[in-house]
């Protein structure tokens, strides 16, 4: 210790000056000035360029030569992936200072601020840039490029048709500017165009060593309504939904699955429009040429119906083998009817072979076949005098269709409707639908067809009106129906009488009125025509002139000179009696 010096401390040292860290003799001011002089001279709200001096996840460190460096957050950095330190990079001056003193800096508003001019740049000069994807959105996805959010297409991603788009998302890739829309700053970006050119040569090359006939393996690549899109590396080819199987297919679904490697045939190819045509059943044989040798018409077979029309329907007995059921041969009957009445699509039938055609692979079936036909023995289930209940069918203005069992139909004419009500139009009579007792008059097997008569099945009125309604006979009517000609008068025994208007005159000299009930005397009865012809004014005309026949004779004086007084037996006999006489008359002329 005594070997030390004695140190004393100057008495003129600065301590505050040494504490603020200035030079001895040199000012706080000066040297300020100094520094910055050294430091480049930064304004807010301007684009600068730095260097990157430290990156991790969460910011990357900016230098700029300025007093203190920017931090940045990683994010707006994203889409370069491969951002490292020593970079330079394009800031924007938010702030030259912020509360903690801290310089603000943005890359996002750099790029932003220039990036028109690249996104422009790119479209013209058909650049090939990096985004980076950001999210999902309806159609495609969204990019970041130079900062400005682009679409991308979904068709644009791939040459191939994406399946899940979610694994894109957070990836960076390259891009091609394809449209811009200046007035709503909207980019539109093609990740498939740069792939396409390359494609193109890579696909003229197969289709020129392409063949027809020729069998290659591909890959299920798209699934559609209409059929499968095959990828035979490189370039694709269609498989139309008839060309999937020699049976007939609804959803190729069926078939074949996305991704699935199947061997297929090229069956045309255009050079040009690049298109391919392909198959798949042509590397089978056709149904038809494995269909049994021993199936001969009249077999019986058994199917699924896999199309219906109104004329028929469609059974698949085999795949790729069909018959036509035409709707004739559904059922005996003879109505005009719509093949749905009867079956439907994916019904499980058994069919009768009717026709067989293995040269133009054609078949035609029947099921009505498979039951008895009811006119085969038609005499022995409705003889003539048999009765049944059948169903109306329909009216034509001469009678009445109906069906008695199906396949099995008559006719009920007009005339054999009722015995005594005159049927102007079977609507009158019955409805459709209805059913109705019916007698089997005559049967016409040729033509299929039944006569058929309804007032048959009670006795004919006639045979008893006919002892009833002797001529001259009175009975009691009531006036049902006016005309012109005369007037419908229904008997309180039955049966319709008619009656001319000089015969409608009553005792009072008026005309008799539709509703009266009145006395009438029957001039004529003729059955064959069921005709019987009244009088009301005969109920009183013939009496009063009976009266007058039958009035005593004035007594006459005899005379010398008179002529004898013969008695003229003619003159007093009554009109009955005449009648009578009448009667006889005919009785003798018939040799009775």
């Amino acid at each position: 210790m005594s070997n030390l010096k004695n140190v004393q401390p100057l008495d003129d040292f600065n301590w505050e000056e040494f504490e603020n860290g200035a030079s001895a003799g040199v000012s706080k001011e000066d040297l300020k000035k100094s520094y910055d002089e050294t430091l480049n001279k930064v304004s807010e709200h301007q684009v600068v360029e730095g260097t990157v001096i430290s990156v991790d996840k969460k910011e990357v460190i900016v230098n700029i030569g300025y007093k203190s460096d920017g931090i940045i957050p990683a994010s707006e950095f994203r889409y370069n992936p491969d951002l490292k330190v020593g970079d330079k990079v394009e800031v924007y001056v938010e702030n030259q200072e912020d509360k903690k003193g801290q310089l603000v800096l943005s890359h996002k508003k750099a790029r932003l601020s220039k990036s028109w001019e690249r996104v422009n740049a790119a479209l013209d000069n058909e650049e090939v840039i990096q985004g980076y994807i950001k999210c999902r959105t309806k159609g495609g996805m969204i990019v970041d490029v130079f900062g400005i959010e682009a679409f991308l297409p979904g068709s644009q991603i791939d040459v191939h048709p994406i399946r899940d788009y979610d694994v894109f998302v957070g990836k960076t890739m390259e891009f091609k500017i394809v449209k811009i829309n200046q007035e709503f700053r909207n980019v539109v970006v093609s990740h498939k165009a740069l792939i396409e050119a390359e494609l193109e040569a890579q696909k003229k090359e197969i289709i020129s060593k392409l063949e027809k006939g020729q069998v290659l393996e591909g890959t299920v690549k798209n699934i559609t309504s209409y059929g499968v899109f095959v990828d035979l590396g490189g370039v694709d080819g269609l498989i139309h939904i008839t060309d999937l199987s020699w049976g007939r297919v609804s959803d190729p679904h069926e078939v074949v699955a996305l991704d699935q490697k199947i061997n297929v045939v090229i069956l045309d190819f255009d050079e040009e429009k690049k298109r391919i045509a392909l198959g798949l059943k042509q590397l089978t044989p056709h149904p038809w040429d494995a269909l049994d040798a021993e199936l001969k018409v009249g077999d019986h077979v058994k199917g699924k119906v896999v199309v219906i029309a109104d004329y028929g329907a469609f059974v698949e007995i085999a795949p790729g083998v069909e018959g036509l059921i035409h709707v004739s041969e559904m059922s005996w009957s003879q109505h005009l009817r719509s093949a749905q009445e009867f079956m439907h699509v994916g019904d499980e039938v058994e069919a009768v072979i009717l026709t067989l055609d293995r040269d133009e692979r054609k078949m035609s079936l029947g099921i009505k076949q498979l039951k008895e036909d009811p006119w085969e023995a038609i005499e022995n289930k409705y003889p003539v005098g048999s009765k049944h209940t059948a169903k109306v069918r329909n009216f034509t203005n001469f009678g009445i269709f109906v069906e008695l069992e199906e396949g099995v139909d008559g006719l009920i004419h007009i005339s054999d409707l009722s015995w005594t009500k005159k049927v102007k139009h079977p609507s009158e009579f019955t409805t459709v639908g209805a059913d109705i007792d019916v007698v089997v008059l005559e049967i016409d097997k040729e033509n299929r067809r039944l006569s058929l008569g309804h007032k048959q099945l009670e006795d004919n009125p006639w045979d008893t009106y006919e002892t009833i309604y002797t001529p001259g006979s009175v009975h009691t009517g009531k006036i049902t129906e006016m005309m012109d000609k005369g007037a419908v008068i229904t008997l309180n025994e039955g049966g319709e009488g008619f009656a001319t208007p000089k015969h409608l005159v009553k005792e009072d000299g008026t005309q008799a009125q539709l509703g009266e009930e009145l006395d009438f005397k029957v001039i004529e009865f003729v059955k064959d025509t069921k005709r019987i012809i009244l009088s009301h004014s005969r109920t009183f005309e013939e009496g009063k002139e009976e009266a007058a026949a039958t009035k005593p004779a004035r007594k006459h004086t005899a005379k010398k000179g008179d002529a004898p007084v013969i008695n003229n037996v003619t003159a007093g006999t009554s009109l009955g009696d005449l009648d009578v006489l009448a009667d006889l008359k005919a009785k003798m002329e018939k040799g009775e």
